[in-house]
């Protein structure tokens, strides 16, 4: 039996990709390695499940054994990959060597942990997977009051879910407004003043510096000297896309595992996509570029070597107090952005000096006109 093709992740990148190649093949063998319980679902839904009451079952589309079936694939689920062995095309799981046709690494990104002082450490919760979430939900019952770590586009998702979830919600994050250095001030002053209309209280400019549990709930100390009691605390104050083993096996890394327009590592046959690669220099951990990248890549591992390309990028922000719509300038294009609307619905235009429009945040009602500029941005990867 020839070697498989082998998917380290069943992520939204890892299952995808395999989707689009059984699309192509339907009869190289193909094996997917999955850390956790291997089971279906769409990532962006962590940050709208507990508005909507539902726990991680209600969040979950497939089980493992369904998506072999479908996919035609072996599943491999809770285990780790623990070496890769390009030279001699294996991977290693402990002490033993699984071969490889071609290698994809889509084991996406591990959440950014802050050193905090305290005895209640354990009652901060990153929500990264499924299995998180699950974790979250079961420690959430009951509860009134969680503070957010970050104010980003992940904080504030979370912010307004929650919020619609019937808990009280607090922000600390060490920034001078949410979402910095993806959105225009004034369409971040707009998202912030939607959540805050749900009652979220935003502490910006401090981090938390220490959490302690005491006889009702968590204290926690901010780094300004503001006192904040809670019940739990979820961090989201970033992803690293995940690097050490890519490394380890002497793939090149920088941001993410580096590869090209092909998504070719620096080792033959080794490939990588989703939140833990760095296409062409662009570490995007959005749903879109990874789908792009999916259709791509299939093709490629088909036999039909393809280039990805990135159109225009938008990113559509779930906060539902304040609609958001953003496509930040590409890299390297330098532009002005003229701000119109007031309150809620803000229109941030960034363009070059000839006019052409380079990126743009809307709010409130102006995300109307997102499908008109769309068609006016510039691909972020032609």
């Amino acid at each position: 039996m020839s070697a498989p093709v082998v998917i380290v992740g069943t992520g939204l990148a890892g299952y995808n990709l395999a989707k689009e190649f059984r699309k192509l093949d339907s009869e190289t063998p193909l094996l997917l390695i999955s850390a956790d319980d291997g089971r279906s679902y769409s990532k962006p839904m962590l940050s709208t499940g507990f508005g909507k009451n539902k726990d991680a079952d209600g969040l979950a589309m497939a089980e493992a054994g369904a998506m072999a079936e479908q996919l035609k694939a072996e599943i491999r689920t809770h285990t780790r990959v623990t070496g890769i062995d390009p030279d001699q095309r294996r991977l290693w799981i402990g002490e033993e060597a699984v071969p490889y046709r071609d290698l994809v690494l889509a084991w996406g990104a591990d959440t950014i942990r802050v050193p905090v002082e305290g005895d209640a450490q354990d009652a901060i919760f990153p929500i990264n997977d499924l299995e998180d979430y699950a974790r979250f939900r079961a420690a959430a019952a009951g509860k009134r009051k969680v503070l957010i770590l970050g104010a980003g586009l992940i904080g504030c998702e979370f912010a307004n879910d929650l919020s619609l979830g019937g808990l009280e919600v607090e922000l600390v994050a060490p920034c001078e407004q949410v979402m910095p250095g993806l959105l225009h001030p004034a369409a971040a002053a707009a998202v912030q003043a939607g959540l805050e209309g749900l009652g979220a209280r935003f502490h910006l400019g401090p981090v938390l510096a220490r959490l302690d549990r005491g006889e009702d709930g968590l204290e926690a100390l901010l780094s300004d000297g503001t006192r904040i009691r809670c019940d739990l605390v979820v961090s989201a104050v970033g992803l690293r896309p995940r690097t050490a083993l890519a490394a380890a096996a002497g793939l090149a890394v920088n941001r993410g595992v580096v590869v090209d327009r092909r998504l070719r590592t620096s080792h033959a046959n080794i490939h990588a996509l989703g939140d833990c690669a760095e296409v062409d220099g662009l570490n995007l951990l959005y749903v879109m570029p990874l789908m792009a990248c999916a259709r791509a890549l299939a093709q490629t591992l088909a036999g039909n070597p393809t280039a990805v390309s990135y159109g225009p990028m938008p990113v559509t922000v779930k906060t539902p107090a304040c609609p958001l719509v953003v496509s930040p300038p590409p890299r390297g294009l330098d532009g002005e952005w003229v701000v119109e609307g007031a309150g809620s619905d803000i229109k941030a235009l960034c363009r070059d000096a000839g006019g052409r429009l380079l990126g743009y945040a809307l709010t409130g009602a102006a995300v109307q006109e997102k499908l008109a500029l769309n068609r006016e941005l510039p691909p972020l990867l032609a």
